[in-house]
């Protein structure tokens, strides 16, 4: 009987024993209670107890005036950085590099592409003007630093109009307003860009005044036409060097080095050559046997463009040449697929040649000499081929040139554009090679910039016309937005938003006056008071007529800095809220450590446990 009650007492808890689990499970359930059930218990471990997290723990959202400072404050750090490579007395900037020496330069773009903050909503700002400049660049090449200090400007004073209780899409109306009437203006005021000191003048320009810079750019700009290419490369010595070739040059050499005519120089050179272009392979020797003929009864040379010239048929060309005395180079076709074609197709109207294709109805051993082109001069090296003064008509060519412009402006891949810009200088122009000079790879960077910027600029003039340089273009257009802040068609909150750009068109005069140590709003008061096209010389320190002091800016570059800064800072002023990634936070660690705090006992150790 003793035994069965002592069991039921066992099995059957007191009502002690019953509150005291009730209350365990509570605690294990409530996270704030566990909490605070271990610290009363003196465990240190319940910070080791707080989740740990290696990966981003979310967005955050800023709203209103607090998402544009942000934004600003971004804008403006990016903004201090560019601005001091304005001008002539502008200064450099350096830029640590990942790999290699550090670069020092005056470019804009090349500056702001550099710039990247650790807080994510600042360099939202950063990123943005960032996107401008970059813009810029792929449009008119030049003016970078002009459109990163016009988006500052207009977004700076959006801010300030918005936080002061404005309309932000009025304010957007005027600005956008204004920006058209201000570049239709800047059209009006355009000069066309006439004889190569206009050239050299823009190109100085933009070089930072470096007149070395100018003169030879003005130099190949004369030998290649408006339509050659230019190219700036580093250069091996301490000096600038330009090469320029003329006529169509291609990088493919000789198919064998027994056509070499010329042992010393290790090239092929005739004069007054016959050109046969074939589209495919010149499998077969007897196909071409007939035309060879004709061109050694002739006595005159022959060169053979062709996909490929197959052994059988090249052993044939060498024999003959070799053993015959015969005048021949073979040469394989220049670019792949359809650009091989439309090269072939190039080199058949500039030397005046019938292309050898079966798309045509024409096969190899049906060729004719009325099928055969003409070069007054040939010239083959391992590596290239120039063909200079081919024998095509100039009107075929014209009408040709026309066709790769019209190609060129509706194509949209860059590299296409890139191809066919190739092509028209083989047709039109020349190719003229830049060799920059210098005493370190540091100096060669540094100058290369300039050169690449005086090169933009300088075709951008070509294009659009020039205009006063100095910032002396924007003011005086900004003139043509008076008559609107009288017009009562316009709410007040629409003409803040055109005083908003009559301002940001003084910057560019004022830093520019600035930088060379002068007080920015007096040169521009004195600017606006002058008229006509009268500026600030910043390199001189005096008052002159921008014209004829050669201090000039093209209209192209102007204009497209006006219009991306004006686009992406009435985006940011316009915008309301901002949502941004949170930082990530470190993983917590060593919080098993804690535990020994509780070792003085068993509740110690459960308390821990919680």
């Amino acid at each position: 009987g003793v035994f069965h009650q002592t069991l039921r007492r066992i099995r059957r808890p007191s009502s002690l024993a019953s509150t005291r689990i009730s209350s365990m499970r509570a605690v294990l359930q409530n996270p704030a209670a566990r909490s605070a059930a271990a610290l009363a218990r003196g465990s240190v471990r319940v910070q080791a107890s707080a989740p740990a997290r290696g990966m981003a723990s979310g967005k955050d959202i800023i709203f209103g005036n607090d998402a544009r400072a942000k934004l600003l404050v971004g804008v403006d750090r990016l903004a201090d950085v560019v601005k001091v490579t304005l001008g002539p007395k502008g200064r450099s900037v350096i830029l640590d590099q990942a790999y290699g020496a550090p670069r020092i330069t005056k470019d804009g773009v090349s500056v702001a592409k550099e710039i990247e903050f650790r807080d994510r909503a600042i360099n939202l700002g950063a990123q943005l003007v960032r996107s401008v400049a970059n813009k810029t660049n792929d449009v008119a090449g030049d003016g970078t630093t002009s459109a990163t200090i016009l988006t500052r400007s207009i977004f700076r004073e959006g801010c300030k109009a918005v936080a002061a209780g404005m309309n932000p899409t009025d304010v957007r109306r005027g600005i956008e307003m204004s920006v058209k009437l201000v570049i239709a203006e800047l059209k009006k005021m355009a000069q066309p860009v006439q004889g190569t000191d206009r050239i050299q003048q823009v190109a100085t320009i933009s070089a930072n005044g470096e007149v070395e810079v100018g003169k030879l750019l003005a130099l190949a700009m004369e030998k290649v036409t408006k339509d050659g290419v230019i190219t700036i490369q580093d250069g091996k010595t301490l000096h600038d060097e330009l090469e320029c070739v003329e006529g169509m040059k291609f990088d493919r050499g000789y198919i064998s080095p027994y056509f070499i005519t010329d042992s010393k120089t290790q090239k092929t050179e005739f004069d007054d050559a016959a050109v046969l272009l074939v589209e495919g392979k010149v499998g077969n020797f007897q196909q071409v046997f007939q035309i060879l003929d004709f061109c050694a009864k002739q006595s005159k040379p022959l060169i053979v463009v062709a996909e490929d010239v197959e052994s059988e048929a090249l052993a044939g060309f060498i024999v003959n040449k070799l053993r015959g005395g015969l005048k021949v180079v073979c040469v394989k076709a220049p670019g792949f697929g359809d650009n091989r074609k439309a090269n072939l197709q190039d080199m058949a109207i500039l030397t005046g040649a019938q292309l050898i294709s079966e798309d045509l109805g024409l096969k190899l051993d049906k060729v004719e000499p009325s099928h055969l082109g003409s070069v007054k001069k040939v010239s083959v090296s391992k590596d290239d081929t120039v063909l200079l003064d081919g024998a095509g008509d100039k009107t075929a060519i014209a009408d040709r040139c026309d066709q790769i412009r019209a190609s060129i402006e509706s194509s949209t891949s860059e590299y296409e554009k890139e191809k066919l810009q190739e092509r028209l200088a083989k047709l039109a122009g020349g190719v003229a090679v830049i060799k920059v000079g210098g005493s370190s790879e540091v100096e060669v960077g540094e100058r290369k910039d300039r050169f690449v910027d005086a090169l933009n600029a300088t075709r951008a003039a070509v294009e659009e016309g020039i205009v006063p340089g100095g910032g002396v273009a924007l003011l005086r257009a900004s003139v043509v937005l008076d008559p609107l802040l009288s017009d009562p068609s316009l709410n007040q909150d629409m003409k803040v938003g055109v005083k908003i750009i009559q301002k940001a068109c003084e910057e560019p005069c004022f830093l520019i006056a600035q930088n060379a140590g002068d007080e920015g709003a007096v040169v521009v008061q004195k600017v606006r008071e002058a008229g006509g096209s009268m500026g600030y010389d910043a390199y001189e320190g005096k008052m002159v007529d921008m014209i004829k002091a050669g201090i000039i800016d093209p209209v192209k570059v102007v204009r497209t800095g006006l219009q991306d800064a004006s686009s992406v800072a009435v985006m940011m002023t316009t915008t309301e809220a901002m949502v941004v990634q949170q930082p990530e936070e470190p993983a917590a660690g060593g919080g098993g450590g804690g535990g020994g705090g509780g070792m003085g006992g068993m509740g110690g150790m459960g308390g821990g446990m919680f």
